[in-house]
């Protein structure tokens, strides 16, 4: 054999003999890596534990400090939504101090600005009900009702949040009859209620379409009885005078037409419910028996 060739088989083997030793070197390492981190109880773990752990230090901050920063976001950041959560953080902190008291209204406040209705409403429910002997309660009921009024739909849609906002609505007026929040509370009231009545006007046409006269008397009957003082009314009487007059229910339509010339004379409606009546060969009258003369005799309308 060549002293060429024996010198290459010698570092080979070498080389070999050295990789193996650094892979038994690498495997001993690896062991006592895994050996070790077991060892909480001889210091080893609690060093892990250090190492591995999230700095979760709580820094309670003062109530009024919390509750400023939140009156600096609303003012004069307008940011009501950073605003909510400076309020929030007052109630989580701080939860049976005064200053709780009065962040929890101005969170409902601060989320009612925002649009953000249904955390209003939450907010303002429990101030409402955790709260009912405060000076501040007309205004969180106040806000509830607000926040189901601005949501009212359009009158092709389901009504529901607008029952909702009358019934709240109806509320404030009821248990908070001198506050100030009780005028607003009548005034969104009333155009709540033209709301439904316009629901009710949109459904009663749409029977008048299809000639089904019944169902459209029902729905002019419900104006006529429920929402006297809306300004669907007064077409309300006219539609029953066109509906009855359809039918051959005259006293009726007599009766209309003249509930609708003692309340509205000036009313382009109710020359349209004369000529009609007069078109069958009669004159408007009213029946007292009638429930259309009933109704606005309870109003003191009639």
């Amino acid at each position: 054999m060549s002293a060429k060739r024996m010198t290459l088989e010698a570092r080979n083997s070498s080389d070999v003999s050295g990789l193996s030793q650094a892979v038994r070197s690498l495997r001993f390492a690896a062991g006592l890596i895994v050996l070790a981190l077991p060892l909480s109880g001889c210091g080893t773990g609690a060093l892990w534990d250090k190492f591995m752990a999230k700095d979760d230090t709580f820094v309670e901050e003062p109530a009024d400090k919390l509750y400023n920063e939140g009156l600096y976001m609303m003012n004069q950041k307008k940011d009501p939504k950073a605003a909510s959560k400076k309020f929030e953080e007052v109630d989580r902190q701080h939860p049976y101090s005064d200053w709780a008291r009065k962040s929890l209204l101005m969170s409902a406040y601060s989320f009612y600005q925002a649009g953000d209705y249904d955390s209003c409403i939450g907010a303002a429910s429990r101030y409402v009900t955790l709260h009912p002997g405060s000076p501040d309660a007309a205004y969180a009921q106040y806000l509830i009702a607000a926040s189901h009024f601005d949501q009212i739909p359009d009158i092709s849609r389901d009504q529901g949040r607008t029952e909702k906002a009358i019934n709240a609505l109806q509320e404030v007026v009821r248990k908070y009859p001198t506050s100030e929040y009780a005028t607003s509370a009548k005034s969104k009231l009333e155009a709540a209620r033209d709301q439904l009545a316009g629901k009710e006007m949109a459904v009663g046409k749409y029977y008048m379409e299809k000639r089904d006269f019944t169902a459209a008397i029902n729905r002019y009957k419900s104006v006529v009885t429920q929402y006297q003082t809306t300004r669907h009314v007064e077409e309300a009487l006219y539609r029953l005078t066109e509906a009855y007059m359809a039918i051959g229910i005259n006293g009726e339509a007599q009766t209309a037409a003249a509930v609708l010339g003692h309340n509205f004379p000036d009313s382009r409606w109710y020359k349209d419910a004369y000529n009609l009546v007069k078109s069958g060969g009669l004159e408007p009258s009213e029946n007292q028996g009638s429930y259309i003369s009933r109704a606005f005799k309870k109003m003191g309308l009639g």
